[in-house]
């Protein structure tokens, strides 16, 4: 009986949780899709729509990488304090970002990204992007964008929801294992495993074969 009040009571929590994460993700999602639809918009008018939706998907392409390296360098590393603004706002801000998202993994204050996040690097980078055609970086910075919120709902349905879609359960098994005590420091890669396999920190063969294998046991809900 104990067990059972246990369950329900952190089913109850998860469903809490995964509220506040969801709530986090919507400012970006609107923002960022109103920005990204206006400038779609633009290039779709440009006599070069189709020039345009390869630099979208370049952009995609450029946050798989983006997402790798940050997850890997800045959210993983470790910036002890320091005198002056830089070391501080390192620090106190960087610092948090992650390690408690590790410490309580269902803590929906630490999954999902907020608006205040990429705010001020976007303010900078968005009218920047305007020096060329539309249909070549603004759009490739939508693309960056758009890929940077469809993560941010990934990661978030890897610790709440549990989808039958076979992909979706690979790479939550995928990242899951990352949350282990013998997986933090590989399995960097949240949308995709390229750039683990590219950069050599995929989890040994064993793992993989036990986390993908036919014989692998199913995720928990």
């Amino acid at each position: 009986m104990p067990d059972r009040a246990n369950q329900s009571s952190f089913a109850i929590y998860k469903r809490q949780q995964a509220r506040i994460s969801r709530r986090r993700l919507y400012p970006i999602t609107l923002f960022y899709g109103l920005y990204s639809a206006i400038v779609a918009i633009l290039v779709y008018r440009s006599p070069h729509s189709k020039l345009g939706i390869l630099f979208f998907l370049l952009g995609i392409a450029v946050w798989t990488l983006v997402e790798y390296l940050f997850h890997r360098y800045v959210l993983h590393g470790r910036f002890p304090p320091g005198k002056g603004l830089i070391r501080r706002f390192m620090h106190e801000r960087l610092d948090p970002l992650h390690w408690e998202h590790h410490e309580r993994p269902f803590d929906g204050a630490h999954i999902s990204g907020q608006l205040s996040d990429l705010i001020p690097l976007f303010v900078i980078t968005a009218p920047l992007s305007f020096i060329f055609p539309v249909y070549t970086t603004p759009i490739l910075l939508c693309g960056t964008i758009e890929a940077y919120v469809a993560e941010e709902w990934l990661h978030s349905a890897f610790h709440f929801c549990n989808f039958k879609n076979p992909l979706f359960r690979s790479l939550k098994r995928y990242h899951l294992y990352h949350h282990s005590p013998s997986g933090i420091e590989q399995g960097y890669g949240i949308s995709n495993r390229f750039w683990d396999i590219v950069f050599k920190t995929q989890f040994p063969p064993a793992v993989l074969r036990a986390l993908f294998g036919r014989t692998h046991a199913p995720v928990s809900k």
